[in-house]
């Protein structure tokens, strides 16, 4: 079967079994790893596993009995056999052609003046620049992958994700949900209304959603800040539609595009993008959208007003008591938002460190090493988050363990959803589909990114969920890393943006918004839906600037 057919086929039992069966977003994309494995062709999986650890060619020095391969002195050696393999003119099928021995290394000035160590290997057959070289043993491993069940496959894929995002995803999970207990994220809110005043409330909306959704759910911070808006709106009388709208702009472009928050997280291990540059250009082009969506927020308020109207979940009583709930209960500013800078601050950090060149002693880059690891760093910043939880509230630790348990059901369910997700998209790449959009024009950026942003764009609008709709096209384009005329950073940026237009009846997050400001559905589909789409264009727009002008290559 053609692979074109079998990711449609899979698309659709994922979209399909969330809308129409009502399934689990989890079942649906197992079901969905399962149908695309059984569907794809054993050769067509051994295929991707050659592919995916053949060693590139550099075409510069090469004749007839001898190829330079980027490999250097750390990945092989002097004397090291690689295989040449050659497609069949019949059958297509890769066949061996050449034993190809590594018998020196060289070194390659490339346009922008940096040196690269490049390995010269030599065959008494002759070689050519499409033949697909690979070590024996990574052969071995592809042809062993082939001869897996459909079952064995899944599961190796769904355990691989698990392994790269299940502590993160649990850490984050912990961190939010201590946040919110210990009053840090009512701190942060309160803090930044204090700075700005009620004028620059719109501004401190946008401004807090966003640190709040680096590491809070869409979801919880929405809860988290909406009876602030009512009670806001209580005060003055106006402006209720460009509160809510404020802290919808803030919010949902972190849920996308800056880490640890599942959906990035997932795209930039999948796309193999450094953590730090993920933080960096995640918060550049995020907050240049939300800003769009800020402005877009202001336009409306001024020619519509929306009632504030009383709902279930929080009474005017309720609001009355938020606001007056007094600071001496709340943890101080420094403390309630280090939770949050620290795994930023040290993630971002050992990454400027180290593309900076800066030079560390043996020890020093053993402790910047171990501090910039994600892992580590986000699991000091839920011990510092626990730690202020226990202090501020007097909580025992059963109580804490109690808060720790909640948060860690709420994040298991992520990382279950995040690794079924995972498990789709590398049964996709072993059909070839990959392949497939890796032979459209490479010279144009423009043409790559908008691509990522259209696919996204239509599994979201089509399902709803932000997170699906990336961990799916993610699935799709991975296969475009290699030969980016751009760095992959904006293809993960393009894939985000995506994931936001566009938000109407089938996102949870759109009835989120409206039963709990008290929107009616027509005017959230009015206001929040364009908004949704006019943020992930302009997510757009900054990311094709990027990958134009600072293709970061």
């Amino acid at each position: 079967m053609h692979p074109l057919w079998i990711l449609l086929f899979g698309v659709v039992i994922v979209i399909g079994g969330i809308l129409v069966l009502r399934l689990h977003a989890f079942l649906a994309l197992v079901l969905a790893a399962l149908v695309v494995a059984a569907l794809t062709p054993l050769a067509a999986v051994e295929r991707f596993g050659i592919d995916k650890s053949a060693v590139p060619i550099h075409t510069q020095g090469m004749t007839r009995n001898q190829l330079v391969l980027k490999l250097d002195s750390k990945q092989a050696r002097v004397g090291m056999q690689y295989l040449a393999l050659r497609a069949d003119d019949a059958t297509g099928e890769l066949k061996q052609a050449a034993v190809l021995q590594i018998s020196s290394f060289t070194e390659f000035i490339d346009k922008e003046g940096e040196t690269h160590e490049l390995a010269i290997a030599t065959s008494d057959q002759p070689v050519y620049s499409d033949d697909v070289i690979i070590h024996p043993l990574a052969l071995r491993a592809a042809q062993s992958s082939a001869k897996q069940t459909i079952g064995e496959r899944v599961a190796t894929a769904f355990g691989n994700t698990c392994a790269q995002i299940g502590i993160l995803i649990a850490m984050a999970a912990i961190i939010g949900k201590c946040l919110l207990d210990s009053g840090s994220a009512n701190r942060i809110v309160r803090s930044a209304l204090r700075l700005v005043g009620e004028r620059g409330a719109p501004a401190a909306f946008v401004g807090s959603g966003f640190l709040l959704g680096i590491p809070v759910f869409f979801d919880t911070v929405f809860y988290l800040m909406i009876p602030l808006g009512k009670a806001l709106r209580m005060r003055t009388g106006r402006n209720y539609l460009l509160y809510v709208l404020t802290i919808v702009a803030g919010a949902t472009m972190a849920h996308s595009l800056v880490p640890p928050t599942p959906g990035p997280l997932f795209v930039a291990e999948e796309l193999k993008v450094d953590m730090g540059l993920m933080i960096l250009v995640g918060c550049v082009v995020g907050l240049f959208s939300s800003s769009v969506g800020y402005t877009f927020a202001k336009f409306v308020n001024s020619r519509t007003e929306v009632p504030l109207r009383e709902s279930p979940d929080f009474t005017a009583q309720d609001m009355e008591e938020l606001m007056n709930r007094g600071d001496a209960e709340l943890p101080p500013l420094a403390l309630a938002v280090l939770p949050i800078l620290l795994p930023v601050v040290l993630i971002a950090g050992y990454t400027v460190v180290e593309s900076s060149g800066i030079k560390l002693s043996e020890q020093q880059k053993l402790i910047a090493e171990a501090l910039g690891n994600k892992n580590i760093a986000l699991a000091l910043a839920a011990a510092i988050a626990m730690v202020t939880l226990v202090w501020q509230k007097r909580t025992s630790l059963k109580e804490l363990a109690n808060s720790v348990q909640a948060a860690l059901a709420s994040g298991g369910v992520i990382i279950l959803i995040t690794s079924a997700g995972g498990a789709f998209g590398a049964m996709l790449q072993q059909t070839g589909v990959a392949s497939l959009i890796r032979d459209l024009p490479q010279s144009s950026p423009a043409m790559i990114v908008t691509l990522a942003f259209l696919i996204t764009m239509a599994i979201r609008t089509a399902q709803g969920s932000a997170t699906v709709a990336m961990i799916t096209s993610v699935g799709v384009l991975s296969g475009l890393v290699e030969g980016l005329p751009f760095h992959p950073v904006y293809l993960a940026m393009a894939i985000g943006c995506g994931s936001k237009p566009l938000a109407w009846m089938n996102d949870s997050g759109f009835w989120v918004i409206c039963k709990m400001s008290g929107m009616t559905e027509t005017e959230g589909l009015k206001f929040v839906t364009p908004m949704s789409l006019l943020m992930g264009l302009a997510g757009l727009c900054a990311t094709l600037a990027g990958a134009l002008w600072l293709p970061l290559r």
